[in-house]
Parts: C-alpha cells; structure tokens; sequence
C-alpha cells in the first residue's frame, strides 16, 4: 500500500453497495461531495463490474466527465461529450483468450455454477437459461440469447459472470483462483457472483492505468469499494476505503472504513479526505445542505 499523500487528485468510486444501496438512489450529501471534488480540480471516475452502459447513468446524474472503469477495468471506455448520443470512445478492451473461457464455462457446470457472458456492452446468455426473462427485463435489447452458451465462447469474451447459491461461489473462489492461475483473474462482485477476466484485469489495474494517464501519482489516489472485486484498487492507493459492509480481506486492505452506505459512508470520506483532510474530529456537515433532502434514483437500465 503506497503511503497517502494530500491533496486527493483522483477519487475512484464503485457502485452498488458504495455510492448507492439496492434501491439505487444517489443521496444528496453524495452529490453535494462529488460535484464540490469536481469543482476543486479532483478527478472522479466510477469503477464497477457493471458494463458502461450500466454505469452511464450513474455518471451522468454525477455530472462525471472522466472514464468509466467498467467490468472490473477489463473495458474503459470515455464518458460522451455532452449532448453527445451514444457511449463514449472505447480506450481500453482486454477480453479472455477463447480457449480459457470455454475451459471456465466447463469448470463451471461441473460445481453447479450457470455462467454467462458479458461482451462488450452485451450480456450473452443461453436460450434455456431459467432468469432469462429477468436478465431481458434488466438489459432490454442489450441482451443477446444463443443456443448453446459453450459455443459461444470461441468467440470473444469480456467477463464471465458465474452464479451459484448462497455462499457457493464464495466456496469455490479460491479454488477458481489457483486452477485458472496466469490464464484469467477470479473476483467476487456480489456473494453470490463468481466473475472471471483477462489476466492482470482488475479494479487496481484500472486506477493504475488511469492516474498515469492523468499523471497523478498513486499516493495521492482514493478508492472506494465494499466487495472483493475492489480489494485491489482499494490495496493500490494512498487513500483506500473499504464500506463497513465489506469482506474481512477487503477491510483487511483498506486504510480506512467509511460509514454505511445508509449514512451516504462514501461522500463522508471524501469530505473527510479529500476536502477537509483528517483536522475535523467528526464527520464533516453535508455540503450545501439547506434543511431539504434531494436525492436522485438512477434508471435501473
């Protein structure tokens, strides 16, 4: 872990279970922390397993302007000029080698794992998979339905998202991280989410790559996350935070654990940190609060 340095230069934020609860709802205190880090020249991204497309939303109700770290950083993507239709450009993409994602999805099937894929900004997924009506309900015209998942995988892959019950594929993470070692990166995004990438894909790698590009140094970088898909951004800069709700092994790696994301945990320590340092005693007051509460629920999309 590389020591802090103030100023904060570059704030990377995950999503669910960080910035916004199963609810979806951006709360004004987050807001309020985001914008006034932006006004101070802080650079602000989103890191996310989810795809971009899922993600823009979250952005643009930000008022975000730098990449979006999307599918565990294993896609980059500029966020659109404004006004702008359409994604932004695609700066980075590393898929997985074909003949390692049908050996994942073999893997997979033999300790009772359904996987999918996740293509670029599609979400691939068989014909007799049993959520198939949720996952359309979800993606809409994102989602892309072959007869034959396993066929599928000689064809470019983004991330494999395998899904088990209860604590199942947190059973097996370990086990997938030594059998798939050098060939692909294994995370947990949600206890219940089993997700493989490229190797050396990874939130870290993500925010690494972004502070060179912005030439910042990585000390003077935060991360925020609460699952084990953001142990390593969390690990790789000066100012990591972990959410309360997070693993052992993540908090284990975080120099610091923010409030629930019920109390908005995410925009009091960027107010602790990146705004006001560590002088005040306490938590800092929302920003530009007047007595009223606005929040935003981000489209479900």
């Amino acid at each position: 872990m590389p020591d802090p340095v103030q100023p904060v230069r570059l704030i990377a934020l995950d999503i669910d279970g960080t910035l916004v609860d199963q609810d979806l709802v951006i709360g004004e205190r987050t807001l309020a922390a985001i914008g006034e880090a932006m006004r101070r020249g802080i650079a602000v991204s989103l890191a996310t397993g989810r795809t971009a497309t899922s993600s823009m939303p979250f952005a643009e109700a930000l008022g975000l302007t730098g990449p979006l770290l999307a599918q565990q950083g294993a896609l980059i993507r500029a966020m659109p000029a404004p006004g702008a239709r359409g994604l932004g450009r695609l700066l980075s993409h590393r898929p997985l080698k074909p003949e390692v994602t049908i050996e994942i999805v073999r893997w997979c099937r033999e300790r009772a794992l359904l996987p999918h894929f996740n293509y670029l900004e599609w979400m691939v997924v068989a014909s007799d998979e049993e959520r198939l009506e949720e996952y359309r309900l979800f993606v809409g015209d994102r989602l892309r339905v072959v007869p034959d998942i396993l066929a599928r995988a000689a064809h470019p892959v983004t991330k494999v998202v395998a899904i088990g019950e209860g604590e199942h594929s947190l059973d097996v993470l370990d086990e997938a991280r030594a059998h798939f070692a050098g060939r692909a990166e294994v995370t947990l995004s949600h206890p219940r989410f089993l997700e493989f990438v490229a190797p050396g894909v990874s939130k870290g790698a993500a925010i690494r790559w972004l502070a060179r590009r912005l030439g910042v140094p990585i000390g003077q970088s935060m991360a925020i996350g609460d699952q084990y898909n953001d142990l390593e951004m969390i690990g790789e800069v000066g100012h990591g935070v972990a959410m309360p709700s997070a693993p052992a092994a993540v908090l284990a790696a975080a120099r610091y654990v923010a409030p629930p994301v019920a109390e908005e945990g995410a925009a009091q320590m960027i107010e602790r940190i990146a705004l006001s340092g560590w002088q005040a005693a306490g938590a800092a007051e929302p920003l530009g609060a007047d007595g009223a509460r606005r929040v935003v629920e981000v489209e479900r999309r």
